[in-house]
């Protein structure tokens, strides 16, 4: 342990501890513009500096580790003038529209600059603002060179949390830049819309591409039904975005503030959840047969689920080789989607012309899915506009609703209900629990061997987890699986994709079902969730899940009774000629740019 000391009280912390976290321990907040709690330590922005006594020099104390005997100043007279000083710097070439800025309001500059009474620019004269340009060709994220004040966080994120490197440092000195490779757009590289730069970028210099205007034009059109449809993960994040903490779960106002906002239905993505389940299940099922009975070389195990879109995009660039393991599922979102113009429209007597189908999805990714060209089945764009969590709450604000007094509500019926499997799809490792819930009682006849059917081997936050179930006393067209141990693999951060998808590649992996999703956390921790995002924060949000999960009527994917309906009366079965035209896909190769 370090014995130290910072503005006179003595702390004591472990060795390696930098002098940011040590400060913390005694509540103080020392400021910063690139230190994140998910990435490594940069010390970029310096304005986390500190004086220390006997130094010549001020301290960056997000990459400083603590000594013995340290006397720490964090507010000292020339602390207070260094600062501000950094501050104005970043200022004067800074696109400082803040009004017009999406970002108004929760600018982690912004706030600094309030907070140091940064008025007058002492700089502003000194430095000409640059000619920049704003990249709007990706569906997904808006990326402003102006505002950008190169912390790197974006840069830091996009390598070491995802492993893709869609962004880099380009060029020195005055002349550096946060570039892609060539100075393409978003939408020319590998970049597979995550978003989770998104949310980490301190400044306005990336965000969502927002549809807000366009979904208010809908609202307000009386020739059109607008049906929403709402993620797993936005009910346990919205309310971060309207004053609560993290990890409350507000579906019942969330629906309530949707009919106010004028939404004509008002629909659960678990809904489509939970068909993706029966769907995806049955895809597996029928592969193993296909190899373990008819041994059939070609068909190509282990399988991946298809829920995610970042994830969808990365194997497309990165492992275009396995796109046949990729389940052929649809994502819920556009089995949703597809749905709404096809089935909705027919059983309200609806011209699905006359259908906008919006979803509210805690994921930039969606915008990007639903503008996807195979995704039009329904003979329309399936998903017309994606929001997310963000941009809902800010639908709530611009439309005057006190949220936390809201009477909860219930979601339509058609589309409505759904079952606590639909519900953990928002956590990492709940797409491969739902499917094993029903696989396994669909196969045996009876449930999961697991104390209330919750599937611990599959939770969790370590990013990559391995599970796996033995198959026994098997009903008697499932033979073929008795003594089966079936395998899982379940991982989360497109960093730990990469690394299981090399594990396949060189032999290491003997798995029948991969789960992936882009996002750390899964969902939950989506590019389109509220600012801001670390460990803990997705946590609680899981545990909110898991709630939810516990106090549904059902639990399990195929006892949802609107799913057994659309069987009977729409679809047929599972994988059958309707339910294959509408609710399954096929992805492409592409190559890096």
């Amino acid at each position: 342990m370090i014995n130290l000391s910072i503005n006179g009280l003595l702390v004591e912390v472990p060795e390696g501890t930098t002098i940011l976290e040590a400060a913390k321990k005694l509540n103080f907040r020392i400021p910063t513009l690139c230190n994140h709690d998910d990435l490594c330590v940069a010390g970029n922005c310096r304005v986390c500096v500190i004086e220390q006594l006997g130094a010549r020099t001020l301290t960056a104390a997000c990459a400083t580790p603590v000594s013995e005997g340290m006397q720490i100043l964090t507010n000292s007279l020339k602390v207070r003038a260094a600062r501000k000083h950094i501050i104005e710097l970043l200022l004067s070439e800074h696109n400082a529209d803040c009004t017009k800025c999406y970002k108004n309001g929760k600018c982690e500059l912004q706030n600094l600059a309030n907070e140091f009474s940064v008025g007058d620019h002492l700089f502003l004269d000194l430095i000409d603002l640059k000619d920049y340009t704003i990249d709007k060709f990706s569906p997904s994220i808006q990326k402003d060179d102006s505002k950008c004040i190169r912390c790197q966080r974006c840069v830091r994120t996009c390598e070491e949390l995802q492993g893709v490197n869609a962004l880099t440092v380009a060029y020195k000195g005055e002349h550096q830049k946060i570039s892609t490779f060539e100075d393409l757009s978003m939408a020319e590289v590998i970049c597979t819309s995550c978003g989770q730069c998104v949310n980490r970028c301190p400044t306005g210099a990336l965000t969502e591409r927002t549809y807000l205007d366009e979904v208010w034009d809908a609202i307000l059109d009386p020739e059109k039904h607008v049906v929403v449809q709402t993620a797993p993960a936005v009910r346990v994040g919205l309310g971060e975005e309207l004053g609560l903490d993290a990890g409350n779960r507000v579906t019942g106002k969330m629906v309530a503030a949707l009919k106010r906002l004028g939404f004509n239905s008002v629909l659960d993505t678990d809904f489509s959840a939970d068909l993706t389940i029966m769907e995806e299940g049955t895809e597996l099922l029928m592969r193993l047969k296909k190899v373990l009975v008819d041994k059939d070389e070609s068909v190509a195990l282990p399988m991946t689920t298809s829920c995610s879109p970042g994830w969808v995009k990365f194997i497309e660039h990165a492992f275009p080789e396995y796109l046949p393991n990729v389940s052929t599922c649809k994502s819920p979102q556009q089995m949703f989607g597809a749905l709404a113009k096809t089935y909705f429209a027919k059983v309200r007597n609806l011209d699905p012309k006359n259908i906008v189908s919006v979803s509210i999805m805690p994921c930039t990714a969606k915008k990007y899915e639903a503008n996807r060209p195979e995704m039009r089945s329904s003979g329309f764009k399936d998903v017309d506009f994606v929001l997310t969590t963000r941009e809902l709450s800010r639908m709530i604000r611009q439309a005057g609703i006190n949220f936390n007094k809201l009477e909860e509500d219930k979601y339509d019926s058609i589309m409505g209900v759904s079952t606590g499997a639909g519900v953990i799809f928002g956590a990492t490792g709940g797409v491969m629990e739902a499917a094993l819930r029903t696989a396994y009682e669909l196969v045996t006849g009876r449930e999961v061997p697991f104390e209330n059917l919750n599937i611990e081997p599959v939770r969790g936050m370590e990013g990559v987890r391995k599970a796996s179930i033995m198959i026994e006393d098997c009903k008697p067209e499932w033979k073929f699986l008795e003594g089966v141990e079936l395998k899982c693999v379940v991982a989360h951060g497109l960093v730990n994709a990469r690394k299981v998808m090399q594990d396949l590649k060189d032999g290491k992996l003997d798995v029948h079902f991969i789960e992936i999703m882009a996002c750390p956390g899964g969902c939950l921790g989506g590019g389109g969730q509220p600012i801001p995002t670390n460990e803990e924060i997705r946590r609680k949000r899981a545990e909110a899940i898991y709630e939810e999960d516990m106090s549904m009527e059902y639990r399990k994917s195929h006892e949802n009774p609107e799913i057994v309906a659309i069987y009977r009366d729409f679809l047929g079965e599972p994988l059958g000629h309707k339910s294959h035209q509408l609710l399954h896909t096929h992805y492409k190769e592409r190559d890096r740019y």
